[in-house]
């Protein structure tokens, strides 16, 4: 059955005895005593997001008390300045945030356009056509740096590994107008383009080469793509602007077919939701198909050696800090080179928030881009301490731009925001190093190979929960999981695929409590080990031919996560733990609190549970939706949306189906973990929970996280999350997260 939870703040009543001296006056009955105060969960009662896309409004509502948090990072200096001097409303300063301009890498477009941002030596002469030090001052008024790299400045790498690496390409791609002028005419020429005399524009083949700029107009990006369009007319291209906010823009460079020719730059906007100790694997994510499932990705290609050489990095396939150094050598000038995207600044940007309000900004990622704001966010009470209960009241420039499921969903910040706080991970990430903490399991033991460089933060206490050891040789036990037979949906034994045995970098084996699998899900299951067991599953499954959902888009990511991995096993039955997680692979870090493999049943997008993926199992292998975008064009259907939308009819017509059969995905391999009579449960739990309002919540996003998604209206752009009243750990546990 579906649990029913009422949302109430809770008070202590004082009880005031009368003694009144000489009086006869019977003493009366005192009251009941009052409920005691929860302590378990998130310190608010419910969270409301809207969207307003206008700084400066957002900035007048926390002025007139209307919103409590604007979850945004603010690089203009003036609202700054109008924060500063307002003490009802405070301000958390950040440098996660970033900007660039993403090209279409397609160099012949569907209707046969020519296309010289398809070209990598085009697009490298833009580094040389945009003043990045006029941009970081003038544009941002001094609150970002020019940004010449996918580094941040402000992370380990640029900042203390690789400054010497850095400073040659900031020399080297400095402004210099006159410089791109004729890199731009030697290099379009060599490809066929002219200059037609007459109009004094490119043209190519006789038709005039027209850029399409497609412009996000809710932040400084408006200022920075007018100005690359100005820079681009007077070198001679003829330049369209097209303004868009971040849910009209998704469809066409995110989700959209790039070959489709409906843009040529885009302008980009990222933020790191964690201060990034390893930013390697960035260039894998920015410049190939490794990246993302949208189509964009997939239609990168590189040139072989800066593939191979990202991969690496993706995988951090070196065994010593001088290898690092030299794959980093050798990807930084070749990432700038193919340019996909042209980096433009490092921002400083601020969040800013009611003066009443408290919250676990992240240093990088700000108030959206944290991972722990729900857990800690609160209203202090008169003794500037956090007081339960409350209605949090959220702004964001943009809410539901694009479909949300946990495996290849929506990507955007705004979406992730509230995501974050519908689910559990198994550790918690450190706001102010980016280091992380046990969250849903106990402690980790980390073993890797004698020599590599890695330490565990003793000093912060991480010791106490992280113990790290060294080996001259990690062996892989034959029964581990190391691969998946899609065809007869089994795991394959390391034994099976290293017929001769094999070792690995690094073992981490992790522990969950006794009671683990008593943790309470939102529409009254219980979480189990089949959530754990599915999710390594869709590890494999979808990049594999056989599988009923095979996903082209998912393949390259897939490829470069097999070339480090070796083996997991989970083990059930040892008495004092409630699950143990052993994975072997060649991946490993430099903390030792990052190679805690925990498994917990968190996607690249969301967390997921076994029973409302199952139903987009049985919707995708039946050709109706797909859980990526670039699936969802190859087939023609509807990008999967778990939480409005057209993709709402579709799950409850599988889940009919599902519950029919009484469903088990994977049955030959789950059908081990999960019991006909949980499968029972889960589809009627799950059938009240995602039955029209009011009898249930009209969507599918079940999960264990502090809230639980009330509901979602992409339309009117509207969040609503209640309070889970369930959730079992104790409140303010994070709270030692708000303190530098």
């Amino acid at each position: 059955m579906v649990r029913k939870y009422m949302i109430s703040f809770v008070a202590m009543i004082a009880i005031l005895a009368m003694v009144i001296s000489g009086c006869t006056t019977p003493t009366p009955e005192p009251p009941p005593p009052g409920p005691t105060p929860r302590t378990t969960g998130p310190w608010v009662d419910s969270v409301l997001i809207t969207q307003e896309p206008v700084s400066a409004a957002a900035i007048t509502k926390l002025g007139l008390n209307e919103i409590d948090i604007y979850a945004f990072s603010i690089t203009d200096p003036d609202l700054f300045a109008t924060v500063q001097a307002n003490p009802a409303i405070s301000a958390f300063t950040s440098f996660g945030s970033y900007n660039e301009f993403t090209f279409n890498p397609v160099p012949v477009f569907l209707d046969g356009t020519w296309n010289p941002f398809g070209f990598p030596q085009i697009r490298e002469v833009i580094n040389w056509l945009v003043d990045r030090d006029y941009i970081a001052g003038e544009v941002q008024g001094g609150l970002a740096k020019p940004k010449y790299t996918q580094l941040n400045g402000a992370f380990a790498d640029a900042r203390d590994r690789y400054p010497d690496l850095v400073a040659p390409i900031v020399a080297k791609y400095a402004y210099n107008k006159a410089k791109a002028q004729t890199e731009m005419k030697t290099r379009m020429e060599a490809l066929g383009a002219y200059i037609d005399e007459t109009k004094g524009t490119w043209h190519y083949e006789e038709a005039e080469i027209v850029v399409g700029l497609l412009i996000r107009v809710e932040d400084e990006r408006k200022v920075m793509g007018d100005y690359l369009g100005a820079q681009l007319e007077d070198i001679g291209f003829a330049v369209t602007y097209d303004y868009k906010t971040a849910g009209e823009a998704g469809p066409i460079w995110l989700r959209g077919n790039p070959a489709e020719g409906k843009y040529h730059v885009y302008t980009g906007g990222w933020v790191s939701t964690t201060i990034s100790r390893d930013q390697g694997d960035n260039f894998a994510f920015f410049y190939t198909d490794m990246g993302l499932p949208f189509p964009l990705w997939q239609a990168y290609v590189n040139d072989p050696e800066f593939y191979e050489i990202a991969q690496k990095l993706d995988v951090n396939d070196f065994t010593t800090m001088a290898e690092r150094k030299a794959l980093f050598a050798k990807a930084l000038p070749l990432s700038m080179e193919d340019s996909a995207r042209v980096w433009l600044t490092d921002n400083e940007g601020f969040s800013a928030y009611r003066s009443n309000v408290g919250v676990a900004a992240d240093k990088a990622g700000g108030i959206y881009g944290s991972w722990m704001w729900a857990l800690t966010a609160h209203f202090k009470g008169t003794d500037g301490k956090p007081a339960l209960g409350g209605n949090l009241r959220v702004a964001m420039p943009s809410m539901l731009p694009e479909p949300v499921n946990p495996i290849a969903g929506s990507n955007w910040v705004y979406d992730m925001f509230w995501i974050r706080a519908t689910g559990d991970t198994g550790w918690a990430i450190d706001t102010n190093d980016g280091l992380r903490w046990p969250h849903k399991f106990e402690k980790a033991e980390i073993t890797v190979q004698t020599g590599l460089p890695v330490a565990v933060s003793t000093a912060l206490g991480h010791g106490a929960w992280c113990s790290l050891s060294f080996s001259p040789s990690i062996a892989v036990p034959g029964d581990a999981w190391a691969d998946w037979n899609a065809a007869t949906q089994q795991f394959i034994p390391a034994s099976t695929r290293f017929p001769g045995g094999a070792t690995a970098l690094r073992k981490s084996v992790v522990y969950y409590p006794q009671d683990i699998f008593e943790t309470p899900l939102h529409d009254g299951s219980t979480l189990s080990v089949g959530d754990f067991i599915i999710g390594a599953i869709l590890s494999f499954d979808r990049a594999k031919e056989a599988s009923p959902i095979y996903d082209a888009s998912a393949v390259a990511s897939f490829n470069s996560f097999m070339t480090a991995f070796k083996g997991v096993r989970f083990i059930t039955d040892d008495p004092n733990y409630g699950l143990i997680v052993e994975t072997y692979s060649d991946l490993w870090y430099l903390d030792a609190e990052w190679q805690a493999s925990h498994w917990f049943p968190y996607y690249n997008q969301g967390p997921g549970m076994w029973h409302t993926l199952a139903v987009g199992i049985k919707a995708e292998t039946d050709k109706q939706l797909a859980f990526s975008a670039a699936k969802s064009k190859e087939l023609g259907v509807e990008w999967m949306n778990m939480i409005a939308g057209p993709s709402l009819t579709i799950l409850r017509n599988q889940l009919t189906l599902a519950k029919a059969a009484n469903y088990i995905p994977y049955a030959p391999t789950m059908g081990l973990y999960v019991t006909a009579a949980e499968a029972t449960e889960r589809y009627a739990n799950l059938d009240a929970w995602s039955a029209p309002a009011p009898a249930g919540k009209g969507h599918f996003w079940v999960n264990s996280g502090p809230f639980y998604l009330e509901a979602a209206f992409p339309l009117t752009k509207v969040v609503q999350l209640e309070r889970f009243e369930d959730y079992p750990e104790p409140v303010g546990r994070f709270d030692f997260l708000m303190s530098p």
